[in-house]
């Protein structure tokens, strides 16, 4: 099948593009709950809606027989409802109780979902024919979205897109710093519900694609990896929104190419499991804030830091033997920067290396007179701080110390401090 399919077929262009622009803007709102440390608050207020969804299911049956496609925006206003009562819960507890966050939420999560499942208990055993609507509205079914899904989607993205386009800068203030924004005149608390409003509507509306029980890692998972990338809140809502959408288009050709296959994949979990896995690599492998990146520069460093103090070692003894697989690593490396040369049985420095290690000794012994003349440090203190700065001072801060202490010649310790390359 041509991927151009997926957005014209009569069949598969609305699951394609209702979670394309899904994705755009629960990312989007997941940005801003990802920066204020509430990522949690997006999965209790999805399990909230529960009881309004089978309220919400009991009166499309009712009322709505004929009619699923428009019925499930009654569905979506009895959850949202709900998952509202589920908000004003969490902000009741937090602000009238003194209850902490976390074990706000986690009630709200559990109460109204609790009440939920005996809702449901109910509906299933008298009216056993709208179990499928719930079931649906639970775990996600985009593969039966219709056109009109389309339309709700988008608008809500372009209402979120435009929220962010003319909010930015009292948003931006407003993530910075409460009290910050308040000084700037901005109406936090009206942003504020705005904020919820929007955050409300997109967590409803993502239901009917990936479910409840999944919803919410549609808001949090792009954001978690656009932050890998960026510690700038446009190029963040920017990474966020590709991300989104990526994982919304992927998850569904996913589903449809592996059922076509004869694999029964849901699309919800699908879209879930791609932004899970955009996550996960930009986790591992972002440039700056990547673990693996983090990891090589942590080992460079460390690795650093030992060829160091073998020079000083050898600057100070003359002359050095191999000891250990470390070592000799070092001192091969060493080697080949001509900083260190073979001698019998052991290494000794070259004239370039007795540079570098008198480089070393120089910024210890440095920082040692630092302490103790500036910060009035006791001199038997200073040694174990100076064995850790001295591989990190850079030849400004090192010229900001000669000045400082007026070029001294000894250390704290009566040492003569070598003169600087």
């Amino acid at each position: 099948m041509h991927l151009w399919a997926y957005f014209t077929d009569p069949i598969l262009r609305a699951p394609t593009w209702g979670t394309f622009f899904m994705c755009i803007g629960s990312a989007l709102m997941g940005v801003i709950l990802f920066l204020q440390k509430r990522s949690l608050l997006g999965e209790s207020l999805s399990h909230a809606a529960y009881p309004g969804i089978v309220l919400g299911v009991t009166g499309m049956a009712l009322f709505f027989p004929q009619q699923e496609g428009w019925g499930f925006l009654a569905v979506l206003g009895a959850a949202f409802v709900s998952s509202l009562l589920g908000l004003v819960s969490v902000e009741w507890l937090e602000r009238k109780k003194k209850v902490s966050a976390d074990t706000a939420l986690c009630a709200v999560l559990s109460f109204f979902f609790g009440i939920g499942i005996v809702a449901m208990s109910f509906l299933q055993s008298s009216f056993p024919a709208w179990q499928r609507h719930v079931q649906m509205l639970l775990f996600g079914q985009a593969a039966t979205m219709q056109d009109i899904h389309i339309f709700v989607y988008a608008l809500l993205s372009v209402v979120v897109v435009l929220f962010f386009s003319l909010a930015f800068r009292p948003l931006q203030a407003f993530l910075f710093d409460r009290q910050y924004a308040k000084s700037l005149g901005i109406r936090v608390k009206a942003l504020e519900r705005v904020i919820f409003l929007l955050l409300l509507l997109s967590l409803m509306i993502g239901i009917r694609s990936v479910g409840i029980t999944l919803v919410s890692a549609m808001a949090v998972a792009p954001a978690v990896a656009a932050r890998q990338y960026t510690e700038s809140f446009r190029p963040m809502l920017w990474l966020a929104a590709i991300f989104g959408a990526i994982s919304g288009l992927v998850g569904n050709f996913l589903s449809i190419a592996l059922s076509q296959e004869g694999m029964s994949l849901p699309t919800g979990p699908m879209i879930v499991l791609s932004s899970f896995t955009i996550a996960l690599l930009s986790l591992l492998f972002a440039p700056r804030r990547g673990w693996i990146a983090r990891a090589y520069r942590i080992g460079a460093f460390r690795f650093r830091c030992v060829q160091e103090n073998i020079l000083k070692q050898m600057w100070k003894q003359g002359k050095l033997k191999e000891e250990g697989i470390l070592y000799r690593v070092a001192l091969w490396r060493l080697q080949n920067q001509g900083w260190v040369v073979k001698k019998g049985e052991g290494f000794e420095l070259t004239l370039d290396g007795m540079r570098k290690a008198a480089s070393v000794v120089r910024l210890h012994r440095l920082w040692e007179l630092y302490l103790t003349q500036t910060l009035k440090v006791e001199t038997h203190a200073v040694h174990h701080n100076a064995e850790e700065m001295e591989h990190i001072l850079t030849p400004e801060l090192e010229a900001r110390l000669t000045a400082h202490l007026a070029n001294p010649k000894r250390d704290p310790h009566q040492q003569p401090i070598p003169e600087r390359f």
